[in-house]
């Protein structure tokens, strides 16, 4: 009798979604690369049915347990530090309306976790001429559309102090030095002014799935995380 056989759907899908939930945690994997790694170490090589894979909500879940119960400690200084960055970040991109997404806002950050922002611009060349005019190097690259549609360029860079010109982020600088020990990847995905209405749209749970830089400021006052003076 096969692995298969011996587990009930909704079983393997809280197995799977441990799992996937602990290589998250621990290594920084991707969701859609964890439940695939996942299913793989419980089942082999056989295919699974999609409605035995459980979905990104159930994930998160189990990543937010994981993290409670075996990184208590770290997690929440960990999170703060990225926000505060993000923060640094929107603001300086503010011309631009920046809005934060991922793991940063959703609050399960770890110490691999990069900050995801979109833009929306009137002309994205204008953000992309911002930040050369600010002496920060970046890579350009392309990310997928979140209504489904083109691709939008997008602009990665580590981060190690170097933006915004001022002496939070410098002060910052130090701090993520002595938590996490290496730079903090920044990605910059650049969308059209006209896409902005449908951004800010709540997903199926009700929840928003971005936040401008008033609303990450307000999860940080309610988690108690201080911005620098």
């Amino acid at each position: 009798m096969t692995r298969r056989t011996q587990l009930e759907p909704a079983r393997l899908r809280d197995e799977i979604a441990q799992a996937a939930a602990r290589m998250i945690a621990e290594d920084g994997a991707d969701y859609a690369t964890a439940k695939r790694k996942a299913a793989r170490q419980l089942l082999g090589e056989q295919r699974v049915p999609g409605e035995w894979l459980p979905d990104n909500e159930q994930i998160e879940a189990e990543v937010r347990a994981y993290q409670a119960l075996f990184h208590a400690e770290t997690q929440p200084r960990i999170l703060a530090l990225l926000r505060r960055l993000a923060v640094l970040a929107m603001e300086d991109l503010a011309p631009f309306r920046p809005y934060l997404v991922g793991a940063v806002l959703n609050g399960t950050a770890t110490e691999h976790s990069d900050i995801y922002l979109q833009c929306f611009c009137d002309s994205p060349k204008d953000a992309t001429l911002h930040l050369l005019n600010a002496g920060v190097g970046f890579e350009t690259s392309e990310s997928r559309h979140f209504g489904g549609r083109a691709d939008v360029e997008t602009l990665s860079f580590l981060w190690k102090g170097q933006w915004p010109d001022r002496r939070e982020a410098r002060l910052l600088a130090g701090e993520v030095r002595a938590e996490l020990g290496a730079p903090v990847g920044i990605h910059i995905a650049l969308y059209d002014a006209v896409d902005e209405r449908g951004a800010v749209r709540a997903d199926a749970s009700g929840r928003q799935a971005r936040a401008d830089v008033q609303a990450v400021r307000a999860l940080m006052e309610k988690a108690g995380e201080a911005e620098p003076d």
